[in-house]
């Protein structure tokens, strides 16, 4: 009990001081300082407890509560940025694939495409650099189910069947490279290795090539969510 209460008057002085140094003048008096006439000594004899007009408390313990609290401020601060995904009742194989990749995504490293039909029944597919859709979107709408995840005109590639337009955009983890003669690819950025979605299209159905790249790998994912869904995760060897 009497160690609690002394913690809790460090706590105190620490939360009030941001230095130990600080806290040692507030115990320095006027009179202290007149009759002393040395700031420095002032300190000193208020550290050994000679001095000072409250609580005695040691440097290492100022300093070792000090780190304590600016770790439990960190960590709350992160707890406010938990994955979104946490805690949520998935039962689509597709939310639960995307809740597994969130933290990773957190730096860039899934490609996901879909192809279903948008809320004009018209049918669309794309390529979605998922880490790039969690820092711009709130993605709660899409774990609690209220929205569905679909391809826009803004993602890597983007495809209206009826409309037929066609749209892709290089985003700050992938570069899309339109023009090769044998398919789509992306670029991954950290580590420069190409992903090759390279879809062939059979009315609509797609098949893919055996490998999509170095380091890179293709999950078709059963859902019930979409017409179909796969999705390329990226492991990037390069260090940062």
């Amino acid at each position: 009990m009497e160690r609690e209460e002394g913690l809790t008057a460090v706590d105190n002085i620490v939360t009030q001081f941001n230095t130990y140094e600080d806290f040692l003048d507030s115990q320095i008096t006027t009179v202290d300082l007149y009759y002393l006439e040395d700031e420095v000594l002032a300190r000193q004899l208020v550290e050994l407890g000679y001095r000072g007009t409250g609580e005695v408390v040691k440097r290492e313990d100022f300093e070792a509560r000090k780190a304590a609290i600016e770790i439990a401020r960190l960590a709350k601060r992160t707890q406010k940025k938990t994955l979104t995904s946490a805690g949520k009742d998935l039962q689509d194989n597709f939310l639960k694939a995307l809740a597994v990749r969130e933290e990773d995504n957190r730096n860039g490293k899934s490609v996901i495409f879909i192809r279903d039909r948008n809320s004009h029944g018209q049918e669309v597919s794309g390529y979605i650099d998922y880490a790039h859709r969690l820092r711009t979107e709130d993605f709660e709408v899409y774990f609690d189910g209220k929205r569905r995840l679909l391809p826009k005109p803004t993602d890597l590639s983007f495809y209206n069947w009826e409309c037929h337009i066609a749209v892709w955009n290089s985003t700050p983890n992938y570069q899309v490279i339109a023009d090769n003669p044998e398919g789509l690819l992306f670029k991954y950025k950290r580590d420069r290795k190409i992903l090759n979605v390279d879809p062939k299209d059979k009315e609509h159905g797609r098949q893919w090539k055996a490998r999509p790249g170095d380091n890179s790998t293709r999950i078709p994912i059963q859902t019930e969510m979409y017409i179909q869904a796969v999705i390329f995760d990226h492991i990037s060897r390069r260090k940062t």
